[in-house]
């Protein structure tokens, strides 16, 4: 068979769109159905390769962060679906690395089947997929004790409290999460209404239903990210993509720095008192300094 000129590798290079980076493995993109058998771009994958590279572009500085080990990092992808995150993120940094090995955690098992046959397929050979829910994983003993970057991309409602547990055990150094219909805290919310209206004005904030989807789904990040800086993490909190490609658009980021914040704990609390969310406070948010009070007006 006669093998392909210089000129036409050169021409199928020019022909492939400018979202594809270099070295980039054309043959995963196409498996992930990123890219189409002629090496196109539809409109709709083009908005995934965006968030996914936007996110990877986060992911791989707090990689580089990471000091030096024979076993290289550790990454855990929770609610990996079709592990586009993992796949991306192990071709662009894991394969020329050498070492560390990267973790996709999902409930489906088609979906994991099908994420171990193209790992094999294209020698991807330190990622592990595993069909555990996220608060299985945090008990695996084929996870490490420690795991050094958690991920959770649109992890389904209390799936990102379960990421945040199972980062919170493995002692992750860097968190990475972009939540997705916190729908927990709106039907709390939803329930308590009419006592609420009656205790304080504030109620207001949710009475309607659509604010009470919107209120909830705030509120739980809120929380989120001052229940992390109690834990001794460091937050930032921004946006993945323009929110023309996503609502679901809010990215966390989380550092450890071992320095928890008694203040964030005790206005967490607050918080979950004055929306009258007491009952959450140990089912979801163990472990808060004994000190800390409830901080009334």
């Amino acid at each position: 068979m006669t093998k392909p000129s210089r000129s036409a590798k050169v021409l199928v290079a020019e022909t492939l769109p400018p979202e594809v980076r270099p070295g980039q493995s054309i043959e995963l993109l196409k498996a992930l159905h990123i890219l189409t058998r002629d090496g196109k771009l539809n409109q709709d994958s083009r908005r995934k390769l965006k968030q996914v590279y936007h996110l990877f572009q986060f992911i791989e500085k707090l990689l580089q962060e990471l000091p030096a080990s024979e076993q290289g990092p550790t990454l855990a992808d929770h609610g990996a679906g079709k592990s586009y995150l993992g796949f991306i993120i192990y071709d662009l940094f894991f394969k020329a690395l050498g070492r560390g090995t990267i973790y996709g955690i999902e409930t489906r098992a088609e979906l994991v089947e099908s994420s171990r046959a193209l790992a094999a397929h294209l020698g991807f050979d330190r990622m592990q997929f595993l069909n555990l829910t996220v608060a299985q994983s945090a008990q695996s003993e084929v996870l490490p004790e420690r795991i050094d970057v958690v991920t959770a991309l649109h992890a389904c409602d209390t799936a990102t409290d379960d990421a945040i547990a199972f980062g919170l055990q493995k002692k992750a150094r860097f968190m990475v999460l972009v939540p997705c219909c916190q729908a927990e805290l709106a039907r709390t919310l939803n329930k308590n209404k009419v006592l609420n209206l009656q205790r304080t004005a504030l109620a207001e904030l949710w009475r309607h239903p659509l604010h009470t989807r919107e209120m909830g789904s705030q509120l739980t990040n809120v929380l989120r990210c001052l229940y992390l800086e109690a834990q001794g993490y460091q937050v930032t909190v921004t946006e993945l993509v323009g929110w023309e490609h996503s609502m679901k658009n809010e990215l966390i980021l989380a550092r450890y720095t071992g320095q928890k914040k008694r203040v964030a704990a005790e206005r967490l609390l607050a918080l979950l008192h004055e929306f009258g969310l007491d009952d959450l406070a140990q089912s979801r948010f163990p472990g808060l300094p004994a000190t800390a009070v409830v901080v009334t007006p």
